[in-house]
């Protein structure tokens, strides 16, 4: 496995990492000292903006380009940070890890950024079943209240910090940043129209800065090193402002699954085969791998890449495998997919991806919160239409069928649900089409489908 120096998960080993004694023993809230007594929030914010911290909750947008979209302070209103730890993306597991093994980084991270955007209170919103993350962060917030560091007078500096946690239902809909507000102020869980964006109008109809888990957590090692070292960890050239160190996570066909701390820009390709540690099956070879949490397109190795034009920005990949390519936000947009969560779902020869496509769709039906028809009914209809495929009635054209209620899905709604469905859709269409078709003329065996694997197991699990 390569020997990355681990800079955000540096504490993840030592007992008990998740209580103050130990994590202040290691280090932290040194930063959190740093930034309150003696940088101003300007100083701060810059320092976050040369770090080129690309937003690790699916999004890749800026973090320090977001901070700089609130506007000043009106009499009256209030700033409120928001932390979006709702974490249901499919084959994404990384956050957790953070609430679990080191929730007073992310407390510390809070801190930093509540003074730079000038904000009193936050709410760290957390998925409900998360139940050992919820209470680690709660232990946190009550050490760090007990030592001062949170309260009227953090580090002795005039400016009054709280921290809440807020366990959301398990809605999927509410990773959405402004879904997760409406289910915050007790409304139901569903988009609002962009603008106003949250910056202007978020929680409680004040300003407000939503930020991912890692994001946040990784402000403390910014403000230790400065942005622009703690950008220059990345593997990428700095003209592509992507920036640092990342958790990556992997899981599947693997031999050694889990969440592996490494700077932006490692290949998929080293992901599966250096810290994943390999194929789980080696006489299986790899089909596919989803990249960044279920709404990612699936890649294959057999993929290369097309940019012959010199100034396209993934020229020096030409001819390569898309596992070569570096993985970061716009060197995966750039070949057909999304970076996302950075959580990989590696699947070998064995999957059916016409089985994997139909689990797939079944749960983004479930979760649509049904506000936008196209979604509402899109979801469903995929699901539907993958059910029939599966169980032998089914007929070639509703594989095109499969493409044309993807297309009528893509852009027509409120928020990137709808997006985040029919483009894995599309993409196992387009590249597994043989498969699709040959189950749309046959139907699957009952040994690919998983209902009937796991009713199997079920049942030999209650015989045994």
């Amino acid at each position: 496995m390569p020997s990355y120096q681990n800079i955000l998960s540096n504490r993840y080993t030592l007992a008990r990492s998740w209580t103050l004694e130990v994590a202040e023993r290691a280090g932290a809230y040194q930063q959190a000292r740093k930034a309150l007594t003696s940088m101003t929030p300007d100083q701060i914010k810059a320092e976050v903006k040369a770090a080129n911290i690309r937003g690790r909750g699916g999004a890749g947008f800026p973090a320090g380009m977001k901070w700089g979209f609130l506007a000043p302070k009106k009499e009256g209103q209030e700033v409120y940070l928001v932390i979006n730890a709702d974490e249901g993306e499919p084959g994404t597991f990384k956050d957790r890890t953070i609430m679990e093994k080191d929730p007073h980084r992310l407390i510390e991270g809070c801190i930093i950024a509540m003074y730079a955007i000038g904000a009193h209170k936050c709410w760290i919103y957390v998925r409900c079943e998360l139940v050992l993350a919820i209470a680690r962060l709660e232990a946190a917030i009550r050490e760090a209240h007990a030592r001062g560091f949170l309260g009227a007078r953090p580090f002795g500096k005039e400016h009054a910090l709280d921290i809440h946690v807020h366990p959301g239902a398990g809605a999927y809909i509410c990773g959405e940043e402004t879904s997760l507000l409406n289910s915050l102020e007790g409304k139901r869980g569903e988009p609002r129209l962009k603008p106003p964006f949250p910056a202007v109008k978020g929680a409680f109809g004040m300003p407000t800065i939503v930020n991912n888990v890692e994001t946040i957590s990784a402000v403390p090692d910014v403000v230790a090193m400065g942005g622009e070292a703690w950008s220059n960890i990345s593997l990428l050239p700095p003209e592509m402002k992507d920036g640092g160190t990342r958790l990556y996570g992997i899981s599947g066909h693997v031999k050694r699954p889990g969440v592996y701390e490494a700077p932006v820009g490692i290949t998929m390709r080293e992901l599966i085969y250096d810290f994943g540690g390999g194929m789980l099956h080696p006489d299986r070879k790899l089909k596919g791998v989803i990249p960044g949490g279920s709404s990612t397109p699936v890649l294959r190795e057999q993929d290369k890449v097309e940019a012959k034009d010199p100034k396209h920005p993934l020229n020096k990949w030409h001819g390569k495998s898309h596992l070569d390519v570096p993985m970061a936000v716009d060197t995966y947009r750039g070949i057909g997919t999304m970076l996302g969560t950075c959580c990989a779902i590696v699947m070998d020869t064995s999957v059916s991806m016409v089985e994997a496509s139909r689990n797939l769709m079944k749960f983004y039906a479930h979760e649509s919160c049904g506000q936008c028809t196209p979604c509402r009914e899109g979801t469903g209809w995929l699901a539907n239409v993958l059910d029939q495929i599966a169980a032998g009635r089914g007929k070639p054209s509703d594989v095109d069928l499969l493409v044309d209620i993807s297309n009528n899905m893509m852009g027509n709604t409120i928020c990137a649900l709808a997006d985040g469905t029919a483009m894995p859709m599309l993409a196992f269409v387009r590249k597994f089409r043989k498969e699709f078709l040959e189950a749309a003329e046959k139907g699957l065996p009952q040994s690919a489908r998983l209902d009937e694997a796991i009713r199997s197991q079920l049942v030999r699990r209650e015989a045994a």
